[in-house]
């Protein structure tokens, strides 16, 4: 038996279209499955909450059709579970899609290989008590995220690049401790970002190196630039190649403890104040690789 767990709203209405086309892709392989969908984050989670809780013995895996809020929902309940669980991208950013690598629009082979093959294990992410899988971050971006989500237009993509726009004349650079496995650093910084996975922001490749297996997180920490500079650097982060940058450096670690008057946002939904402690947990979870 499997879950298809379906966001009917993500990606502006795309999380219906797909999750029609899985349910169509599972009944055509003659696969046990069963739909499980709401019209509400809380509701979706109580809905497979109580389907894992009578189904977990027969359960062999969850397939979430939906964006990075949809995975993140489904991590806290499968994790625990040691339930295999795959995303099928239809949100806005997909990122957690993309930092496994698969082919965005290659849904079909991305459930061949769920049907067919083993799940692996892959690193995931703990802030405080709650799992991650892409990245967690604080500083600018999650301003930006505070702003976007109180914006009803535009719809997409556009609404981050308008909150952008709208945030950036007033920000100013934040005091943060951050504390890594070996080292205690104390700076201004604009963005931190903590990846587990490379890509946030609908494929802005933040912490580029970051892969899932290698049990350590990639800490990316944008130091004090001028606005001008920021704006002409941040298209370098599509590529990676901000990375570049005299004011950014990346480091490696476990463990990282964020201290400052700031939030911080996980995978696109909001943890909340800092400080937070998040740590890479190797092999914590069970999913399907290209």
């Amino acid at each position: 038996m499997w879950a298809v767990v379906v966001n009917p709203i993500s990606g502006a209405g795309r999380g219906a279209v797909v999750g029609s086309e899985v349910a169509g892709y599972f009944a055509s392989k003659k696969v046990l499955y069963q739909v499980i969908t709401a019209t509400s984050a809380d509701k979706l989670r109580i809905n497979l909450e109580a389907f894992l809780d009578k189904n977990s013995d027969i359960c062999r895996g969850v397939v979430a059709v939906g964006g990075d809020g949809l995975a993140h929902l489904v991590l806290q309940l499968v994790v625990p579970r040691k339930i295999p669980f795959a995303v099928i991208p239809a949100g806005t950013g997909n990122d957690f899609v993309r930092a496994q690598g698969w082919d965005l629009q290659a849904v079909d082979r991305q459930l061949d290989a769920v049907i067919s093959r083993p799940p692996q294990v892959i690193d995931l992410g703990l802030v405080d008590s709650e799992w991650f899988g892409a990245v967690l971050s604080t500083g600018f971006d999650s301003v930006v995220n505070e702003k976007a989500n109180t914006l009803k237009w535009p719809k997409g993509p556009m609404k981050y690049n308008l909150a952008i726009a709208l945030e950036l004349p007033n920000f100013k650079p934040l005091r943060y401790r951050i504390e890594l496995d070996n080292q205690t650093i104390e700076t201004e910084a604009m963005l931190i970002a903590v990846g587990n996975g490379n890509s946030y922001g609908g494929g802005m490749k933040v912490c580029p190196g970051a892969v899932m297996s290698d049990g350590l997180f990639d800490v990316m920490v944008l130091r004090p630039v001028s606005k001008v500079e920021f704006i002409r650097v941040f298209p370098k982060v599509f590529s990676g190649k901000h990375i570049e940058h005299p004011q950014v450096e990346i480091f490696k670690s476990r463990r990282v403890s964020l201290h400052a008057d700031a939030i911080a946002y996980a995978d696109g939904d909001r943890i909340g104040g800092l400080p937070v402690r998040a740590e890479c947990i190797a092999g914590a979870g069970l999913s399907w690789h290209p």
